[in-house]
């Protein structure tokens, strides 16, 4: 006896094809939402929490290797400071700072925000609870 061969397209293999890059997708974009540079931020009792919602700000991290990356963009110090030139002073910054970089790079991207007349800067941190 003869099997009948069905007319059309067997989509099933199609299904699985798709339902891999589905979860191909799902697993890298959670990885981009949590950032690419890891930074260990230091612990603050007095730790506020802001909010704004009206422009994004520029986000400088200086890693724990003191490199300096702009938006998750690694930049030379000259190079930040050719940025900052395009800022207008009611632009706000966020600074991000591995515990374990030195206090001297800090001091050197504060400098350059101060030369220009920069003071809307906030400095992140992770709350810790007063003891």
């Amino acid at each position: 006896m003869r099997l009948k061969r069905p007319d059309g397209m067997n989509v099933v293999p199609f299904i699985d094809v798709m339902l891999v890059l589905l979860s191909i997708v799902l697993t890298v974009s959670t990885f981009i939402a949590q950032g690419k540079i890891k930074v260990d931020l230091p612990s603050a009792s007095s730790a506020v929490i802001v909010k704004n919602i009206d422009t994004p700000p520029l986000e400088l991290i200086i890693g724990e290797n003191d490199k300096l990356y702009i938006n998750d963009a690694e930049v030379t110090l000259e190079q930040f400071k050719a940025r900052v030139i395009l800022l207008r002073n009611s632009d706000e910054v966020v600074i991000l700072g591995d515990k374990i970089s030195s206090f001297g790079r800090f001091i050197d991207v504060i400098d350059v925000l101060k030369n220009k007349g920069h003071e809307n800067i906030q400095i992140v941190t992770k709350h810790e609870k007063a003891k």
